[in-house]
């Protein structure tokens, strides 16, 4: 199917990806993950996650492989890749990737908003993502944005709001507060709010929320840097908004994104409310607190799960 794996589109954290045909001349993505990833939680987590789906904003799965310990995931094929690609100004990518139109931009955040939402509210049984960030966003021929990489969600039925975790998920710099520490709150579909929050202002902004490049003063920490850039009227460094109806697109971008990151999960809107924020009246949006939370501990931006205990206290 890979052509004994000829052709490699990317890699992550689980495993690495292929690109692949099918006989009947399909193209697919084959993701083949690593045997080292414990009991194979991560690829039970994906298949049982993603087989309840069929939304056009999150990726279709259309098969796997398991034999002995080999396990692989095979994905409808996507030509644009993941967004990450397209948004990061330093990215070595972009001397040859172009940016996208601020329209364009805003269409993606819509489409993965609905996707969110679809995940939360549209299945029999409700997904919860916990690792939204642009890596794992990826665009079809025409940019229509789909979420991929289950292999941090959890299931749970429709009248559970509350998730009891052990464990912390997700990548440095997209998880929720509450994921650390219960003093914050409870794990729940808000998590993945913050997520999504975090991920549009990077789209807006040009620049990794997490860089472990610069110094660890609060003064860097990416919600400040946003809050500092919305108040003195600042268009982000986006070359592309030049028209005051670009603007506005990125302002409405950037409010929406500081109400999903507030500290306490009850403070975030819901993806049905951000959904409808995002295609309302900026007027209407108003500028939400600033969080309270300090820089948080900075380290490789890897997805991965790890014990919460010794920052509970």
């Amino acid at each position: 199917m890979t052509d004994s794996f000829k052709d490699k589109l990317g890699q992550g954290g689980y495993g690495d990806v292929y690109e692949g045909k099918l006989l009947n001349g399909c193209r697919v993505a084959v993701k083949v993950l690593k045997e080292s990833k414990g009991n194979g939680e991560d690829f039970v987590n994906e298949v049982a996650s993603i087989s309840r789906t069929s939304h056009v904003n999150v990726v279709t799965l259309l098969g796997y492989c398991f034999e002995g310990k080999k396990k692989a995931l095979i994905y409808e094929f996507m030509p644009n890749g993941s967004l990450e690609k397209f948004i990061y100004k330093e990215s070595n990518l972009l001397t040859t990737t172009p940016y996208l139109e601020l329209e364009k931009l805003f269409q993606i955040a819509i489409g993965i908003a609905r996707g969110l939402e679809y995940l939360h509210r549209g299945c029999n049984t409700r997904i919860l993502h916990f690792d939204i960030k642009p890596h794992n966003i990826l665009l079809d021929e025409d940019f229509c944005p789909k979420i991929s990489d289950f292999g941090l969600s959890k299931l749970c039925t429709r009248k559970e709001s509350i998730m009891s975790m052990l464990e912390a998920r997700g990548t440095i710099g997209y998880i929720a507060p509450e994921v650390f520490s219960r003093n914050f709150g409870r794990v729940s579909a808000k998590s993945d709010v913050y997520s999504y929050g975090m991920m549009i202002l990077e789209m807006v902004g040009g620049r990794k929320n997490i860089d472990a490049r610069v110094s660890h003063t609060s003064e860097i920490y990416f919600p400040d840097w946003v809050y500092e850039h919305l108040e003195q009227g600042s268009n982000f460094g986006l070359l592309s908004a030049a028209t005051e109806e670009e603007k506005e697109l990125a302002r409405k971008m950037i409010l929406v994104g500081l109400w999903c990151i507030q500290t306490k999960p009850s403070d975030r809107p819901s993806m049905s409310k951000v959904i409808e924020m995002l295609e309302g009246s900026t007027e209407a949006l108003q500028i939400p607190p600033k969080p309270v939370l300090s820089s948080p501990v900075r380290s490789p931006p890897e997805s991965s799960t790890f014990s919460v205990v010794s920052v509970l206290d």
